[in-house]
């Protein structure tokens, strides 16, 4: 019974982490249509209704008359324009909403049922909280934009944004791989979780540098590879004259560390992917083994097309689909793990 209960369990939480990925990538569709800062208040409840008349959708659109963006990049806009912003605004805060209720209303079920064993109580709350400690970081990060003076939200308040749905993510799929995988760890653990970890951080710190990119716009400070604007390390990048401010703020340095965390990056997953060959695993391992190489190399070639195309402008659907393919890399490596450390 309790093995069936936990199987109930595990597909719950495989399908609340798919509902965080659809989030992150409408996250990704609103900064790329630059729909981020259209809804300048944050009602949690009464936020779930869209404007109903052409007075309130005429309300709404004059509180965004008000912030920079709009009289700096959007002044052009008449109210269908603002309408189209709006609505992916609106759907990626209502996704969020239906997050929360596909969480809670399964939650209760279960707890009502008795089918949730009570070691798994405790890192179900810290899953609720995380949650809501999401809401309100991007909540905070749309605040940095609704000003007279900026014209898109901080890029270091999106990237904290960006990391804690990564967070909330991985670790969702960390419970469900715990209740539902652990018939192979046992059988096949594998040897190497110290590169298999240090790829993983690694990884995450090119995915701040990531949102930093996306933030900044830092594509544009060089749109061209292998080189970039003509040299491997462009002379105005110097250990000396790197500093906090720096690696944080300065386009070029941004971009040259998100390159070069990509090859250092490559260059690990490979290791991983040697390291493991002397294992003799079934095909489920196998495909959990070459995942992360395969995805490594098109997440290379689609920000190699992503940075080639940014200069006209045709760019926003291989930032997204680079996105996307970074979180299913992300996700490759914390399974990698799961699998190499001893049972939990």
């Amino acid at each position: 019974m309790r093995a069936k209960d936990n199987k109930q369990i595990a597909i719950w939480l495989y399908f609340g982490a798919g509902t965080i990925l659809i989030q992150i990538l409408l996250g990704g569709i609103t900064r790329l249509t630059g729909s981020g800062l259209s809804i300048t208040e944050w009602k949690p409840l009464l936020g779930t209704i869209p404007p109903l008349n052409q007075v309130a959708w005429q309300a709404s659109f004059d509180k965004y008359k008000e912030i920079a963006q709009f009289h700096l990049v959007n002044s052009h806009f008449s109210l269908e324009d603002y309408k189209t912003i709006f609505f992916w605004e609106w759907l990626h805060r209502n996704w969020a909403r239906f997050i929360g209720i596909a969480f809670l209303i399964p939650l209760i079920y279960f707890v009502f049922r008795k089918k949730i064993e009570k070691k798994l109580l405790l890192p179900l709350l810290f899953l609720f909280i995380l949650g809501l400690l999401q809401a309100v970081i991007g909540w905070i990060m749309v605040k940095s934009g609704l000003n007279d003076t900026n014209i898109k939200v901080n890029h270091i308040r999106l990237s904290v944004h960006f990391i804690a749905a990564l967070i909330l993510l991985c670790y969702t799929l960390w419970m469900a791989f715990s209740l539902s995988l652990q018939h192979i760890k046992m059988r096949h653990r594998l040897k190497f979780p110290i590169l298999n970890t240090l790829t993983l951080v690694l990884l995450t710190i090119q995915m701040i540098y990531g949102a930093f990119m996306a933030g900044t716009n830092a594509a544009l400070a060089a749109v061209t590879w292998p080189d970039m604007n003509g040299f491997v390390v462009p002379p105005e990048i110097s250990l000396q004259r790197m500093n906090l401010m720096s690696i944080t703020n300065d386009l070029l340095t941004i971009q040259f560390i998100h390159r070069t965390l990509a090859y250092v990056i490559s260059i690990l997953v490979l290791m991983l992917y040697i390291k493991s060959s002397p294992w003799k695993i079934n095909s489920t391992l196998s495909f959990i083994r070459l995942s992360p190489l395969l995805l490594v190399i098109l997440q290379c070639l689609i920000g190699i097309t992503t940075i080639l195309n940014s200069i006209d402008g045709h760019y926003k659907s291989f930032a997204l689909l680079h996105q996307f393919t970074g979180i299913l890399l992300l996700i490759s490596l914390v399974l990698f793990l799961f699998l190499n450390l001893k049972k939990t």
